[in-house]
């Protein structure tokens, strides 16, 4: 039985509200519900969670289980590590995709929370610098690190 907002049920007099179509997307639509960004972002989100699954457990494995464990990491076992271009890229490629992963994870909530366009503008412009940074920082870290460092 079908009961509407005011508790009657549909009938010939009283005929359950019609739910309107959406409107067709038309070149005076907004330019952000005309693109598939958010479709990109979620097959984003998928991907690289399967992939970051993948990288992170590899690494503990290999890192912490199967070299010796957590007695073995220290400045010159990164050295070693970070000597071998795989090694390098491997974790570049973790740091970039969990980097993406997250600031990508975190303007969906800023989108759906942040009620006021000023609010959200200034929370998405500070995710997108501190994202900027650490993904900068990071490969020149990985990129120019020195194990001659004294």
């Amino acid at each position: 039985m079908i009961i509407d907002a005011d508790g009657n049920t549909p009938s010939p007099d009283n005929p359950a509200p019609v739910i309107e179509a959406p409107r067709a997307r038309t070149a005076r639509s907004p330019k952000s519900t005309r693109g598939n960004f958010e479709l990109y972002g979620w097959l984003f989100m998928r991907v690289s969670g399967v992939l970051l699954t993948v990288l992170v457990i590899g690494h503990l494995l290999i890192q912490l289980v199967l070299d010796g464990g957590v007695s073995r990491i220290g400045f010159a076992f990164v050295a070693g590590r970070w000597a071998s271009p795989f090694w390098q890229a491997w974790d570049l490629t973790m740091l970039w995709l969990a980097t993406l992963h997250g600031a990508n994870g975190l303007r969906t909530v800023i989108n759906d929370y942040a009620e006021r366009p000023g609010t959200r503008f200034w929370l998405k412009w500070l995710l997108y610098a501190a994202t900027v940074f650490t993904v900068l920082l990071g490969t020149l870290v990985i990129f120019t690190f020195d194990p001659n460092i004294r």
